[in-house]
């Protein structure tokens, strides 16, 4: 049988793992974030961080115009395609790929980039791009408050809808069968 002080004990031991899981677990002001879609065998995944508004100036402000960004927040954003795609006219080989952008004010340049587990844009290697295509910016009058990544389905072809305050971009996708 345990005593009162083995207990008492324990107790103090244990009360330090337990408030260091309680911080682990605290949500961040970026969550992750993923956007998915299927079409037949194939599965298109994004996985990225969302980060807010917040009454902040976003595109020319936050985020520069005419530099590389890791499209998000924390770690760069990563594309993964259970079998190979149709993204701009180009074939893009099953596998996990760094989703890059380049923001101006009237498009973005998008960036498929090999490397991953990136945080961040500051080790981004152009050595590394596979593929770079320019897409052009749709104004919206909704007011996106969080980054949102989604996708517009319609059987063997979607949309990758990148969303942020009042800005729009799409980058179209052909499922190959």
């Amino acid at each position: 049988m345990v005593t009162r002080t083995a207990l008492f004990l324990l107790t103090i031991l244990i009360s330090p793992l337990g408030t260091k899981a309680q911080e682990l677990l605290k949500r961040r002001p970026s969550p992750l974030a993923i956007a998915s879609v299927r079409y037949k065998d194939n599965y298109v995944k994004v996985t990225y961080s969302q980060p807010q508004k917040k009454n902040r100036e976003i595109f020319g402000g936050l985020v520069p115009f005419g530099e590389v960004w890791r499209t998000g927040a924390n770690e760069a954003t990563e594309i993964t395609t259970t079998q190979d795609i149709m993204l701009d006219s180009v074939v893009l080989k099953a596998g996990t790929y760094s989703l890059f952008t380049i923001p101006e004010k009237d498009h973005w340049t998008i960036i498929i980039n090999t490397d991953v587990g990136l945080w961040g844009a500051y080790n981004y290697n152009v050595k590394k791009d596979l593929r770079r295509f320019r897409v052009p910016v749709t104004p919206t009058d909704k007011v996106y408050e969080p980054f949102t990544i989604a996708f517009d389905h319609r059987n063997e072809v979607a949309d990758l809808l990148i969303m942020w305050d009042r800005t729009k971009v799409t980058i179209p996708i052909k499922f190959i069968m």
